[in-house]
């Protein structure tokens, strides 16, 4: 868009670049600066438009895309050109992820580059490696606390081992997804150091107090993210003898993004892991990056201006790569994380669909999909060129992310309800077999997360010490399908490591002090291998998960219905055990009815019971399910699911 102040302030900008950076060949750089820079600029003058220096940050900005720009290999501009001719090439159905650590599925990231194959029997092509930048040995949560941005942590490997993963996926077309934390540093980062030492430039990165006078005002409005382990939101720094914002861990120091140089750090750092092949940056903790006193300092409009920015300035100097957002907040803010207009509001083509992810939990222990049809008929709609990532579990805890409203409408009372699932996660419910683990309880309101794994939260882990088969085959049945319906529900699915095998609760951790207190490692597992193997055993649980999965993958592949262009339509049943919702295909292809029973005993559905315009069911006594390519079993106008069952079917 052509706008005079903005394109007169670019001429100059463009007037006072260095001549190391002119000399450069940068026609797609200015092309897409020029049609990016009215937004970029208007996004930077709103957070940062009443500072004396507002042109000379400007400057830095535009300096810092070009000279990641210029650094970035002609492999990878390639891509980049290709991606935007074909812009909406990740909402395919081909795309099939899985999330893991590097040190847990593998060794190292030497070892997991010799594990790829495995990827590729299995289907997956969307790699996640959680944090693998350098942190503190004691002081990392998970990885999260980051000491140095531009250097893989020692114990893991290094940047060449990280560059020859990003090729190898590459030439198998596998995407490389990594985790950038750019709310907060570790308190060893060299930043955080200078500002100890009383360098100003350094004290201003973070939110540093002389008293408690501030810190007081704030922690009247904000949460605790971690009130067992960390409560409160600032932590007292002997060394300065300054209170410093940690709103997750007192070794955790909130960025101050109020600072123009901060978010220019942080972009600068987000292309150089660009430039290193990595195809999509997953941001965490962004709900969190901008603080107000007043309120929760959470989904601020200043934190989606920020997100607006960086994705504006990436869209210059890389525009192949994507940003995930990890905001696991309540469902009507997920999807502002998208961006609220598809022009001039983008942010993160990808979230995270926590809601859909809870919702599924709440079924699995309520045995109906009440609360689930609920929930999704509440999800606000997504933009065009965005997906969601669906997930049953990730490496971090479970939280309750359904709203009260919705647990009513479900016939609920909402705090009897909440208290019941994580009674029945946590063990304590009569006629559970689940063997979770209560994580960030709360003394104040008795709120709760949830740990452990997808296998011992489904009960496996307790069928499997009863030695009772009929338990363990139900078991398999609930885990294969709770992954049917992330693989068809309308995103990418993404499988967390050992799921696919069948991997129990680790409770190692225990024993390691840097983990003992913190029960989310026991569904960070290390993978055993030897157990992995068991997969091409016939019989086996490994194998008899690892084909369904496979097989799973490799339908969906096929099917242009799970593309994610917002054609799901959720149907609605009489039946509460029962989930239903339609893939609708486009250009006259068959669409798919996705249908599964949440209950452990035998349903059926009465085919004339399907309320769907969309929807005909051509030949009633021969409906083949697209996943296991055999006859639906019907009986008369009725279509019968077993314990846990589930179908795809193909329909006009």
């Amino acid at each position: 868009m052509y706008e005079q102040l903005s394109h007169s302030i670019l001429n100059e900008i463009l007037e006072r670049l260095k001549p190391e950076i002119k000399e450069q060949e940068l026609n797609h750089f200015y092309t897409r600066l020029g049609a990016n820079f009215y937004s970029l600029f208007s996004l930077f003058l709103k957070l940062y438009g009443k500072r004396k220096d507002f042109k000379e940050q400007l400057l830095k900005l535009v300096e810092v895309m070009a000279r990641q720009y210029i650094g970035r290999s002609p492999e990878l501009k390639k891509t980049d050109l290709a991606r935007e001719k074909d812009y909406n090439w990740f909402l395919s159905q081909k795309w099939v992820g899985m999330t893991l650590y590097a040190d847990g599925f593998a060794e190292n990231l030497l070892d997991l580059l010799s594990k790829i194959d495995y990827f590729q029997e299995l289907g997956v092509n969307l790699i996640h490696i959680m944090p693998i930048l350098e942190c503190p040995k004691n002081a990392s949560d998970g990885g999260y606390a980051v000491s140095n941005y531009r250097q893989i942590d020692a114990r893991v490997g290094d940047l060449e081992a990280l560059k020859n993963i990003a090729q190898a996926m590459k030439q198998r077309d596998i995407l490389l997804v990594l985790d950038i934390v750019v709310n907060h540093t570790s308190n060893q980062h060299e930043w955080a150091e200078k500002a100890r030492q009383g360098e100003h430039k350094y004290k201003e990165y973070y939110y540093i107090f002389q008293d408690r006078e501030i810190p007081d005002m704030f922690e009247k409005t904000l949460p605790d993210v971690f009130p067992q382990t960390a409560p409160g939101n600032f932590t007292w720094d002997e060394t300065m003898q300054k209170w410093v914002m940690t709103v997750f861990n007192n070794y955790q120091w909130d960025l101050n993004y109020q600072n123009p140089a901060v978010f220019i750090e942080m972009l600068d750092i987000l292309l150089f892991w660009a430039n290193q092949g990595v195809d999509i940056l997953r941001l965490d903790a962004v709900a969190f990056l901008w603080k107000k006193i007043g309120g929760s300092s959470q989904n601020e409009p200043e934190a989606h201006i920020l997100l607006q920015l960086f994705k504006d300035c990436c869209q210059v100097t890389a525009p192949g790569v994507l940003f995930i957002a990890e905001a696991i907040v309540a469902p009507v803010e997920i999807v502002k994380y998208f961006g609220e207009d598809a022009i001039n509001a983008k942010e993160c083509e990808i979230a995270y669909n926590a809601t859909f992810m809870a919702l599924l939990w709440d079924a699995v222990a309520t045995k109906n999909a009440k609360l689930l049809k609920q929930g999704i008929k509440n999800l606000p709609d997504k933009l065009e060129r965005a997906t969601w990532l669906n997930y049953i579990r990730c490496h971090d805890d479970i939280g309750l992310g359904f709203t009260d409203e919705d647990i009513m409408e479900a016939g609920y009372e909402p705090k009897s309800h909440r208290n019941f699932l994580l009674n029945y996660f946590s063990g304590k419910y009569e006629n559970t077999a689940a063997r979770g683990l209560l994580f960030g309880q709360n003394p104040k309101n008795n709120d709760a997360r949830i740990s452990g794994t997808l296998t011992s939260l489904i009960g496996l882990e307790t069928a499997l010490e009863e030695k009772n088969q009929e338990k363990i085959e139900l078991s398999i049945k609930h885990i294969i399908l709770l992954h049917s319906m992330i693989f068809a529900f309308g995103g990418i699915p993404l499988i967390y490591y050992g799921d696919e095998i069948g991997t129990l609760n680790d409770y190692s951790y225990m024993g390691n002090l840097s983990k003992a207190n913190d029960n989310r490692w026991a569904h960070r597992p290390k993978i055993d291998w030897k157990k992995a193997q068991l997969r091409k055993t016939p019989g086996t649980i490994e194998h008899t998960i690892f084909s369904a999965l496979q097989r799973m993958i490799k339908v969906r592949k096929e099917i242009a219905a799970f593309g994610d262009f917002n054609n799901r339509e959720l149907i609605n049943l009489s039946n509460p055990h029962l989930f239903a919702f339609l893939r609708i295909a486009q250009e006259n292809q068959d669409h798919v009815l996705v249908l599964g029973n949440f209950d452990a005993s035998y349903q059926y559905l009465n085919l004339t019971d399907i309320d769907s315009k969309m929807l005909r069911l051509n030949d009633r006594d021969n409906i083949i399910d697209l996943y296991s390519s055999q006859a639906s079993v019907m009986f008369k106008n009725q279509l019968v699911f077993s314990p846990f069952r589930f179908y795809w079917i193909s329909v006009s």
